[in-house]
């Protein structure tokens, strides 16, 4: 597998994120959002997270990798997108 991520240093989204030279979509791994909203200010977070899902036939045959794959693409977003509380759009 041929995976590039990179995760912006301060947006809680990937910059760039290609699985096998296609453009991948966070979203068809897990999903993500602030678990602790009613602690945060206005437009901040009070606990971002990244939860993966388990795969699909059909989003396995869209990138073109197996299940194992599939799992090591979740660790590495819920490790890169879920970041606790943050201030940023503030």
């Amino acid at each position: 597998m041929e995976l590039k991520l990179k995760i912006y240093g301060c947006l809680c989204a990937t910059s760039e994120f290609l699985v096998n030279g296609i453009s991948a979509d966070s979203d068809d791994f897990g999903d993500q959002g602030d678990e602790s909203y009613e602690y945060a200010e206005d437009y901040a977070c009070g606990d971002m997270r990244f939860t993966g899902k388990q795969a699909t036939t059909e989003i396995l045959e869209k990138y073109k990798i197996n299940n194992e794959e599939y799992n090591e693409i979740v660790s590495q977003l819920e490790e890169g997108l879920s970041f606790g509380s943050c201030g940023w759009c503030v």
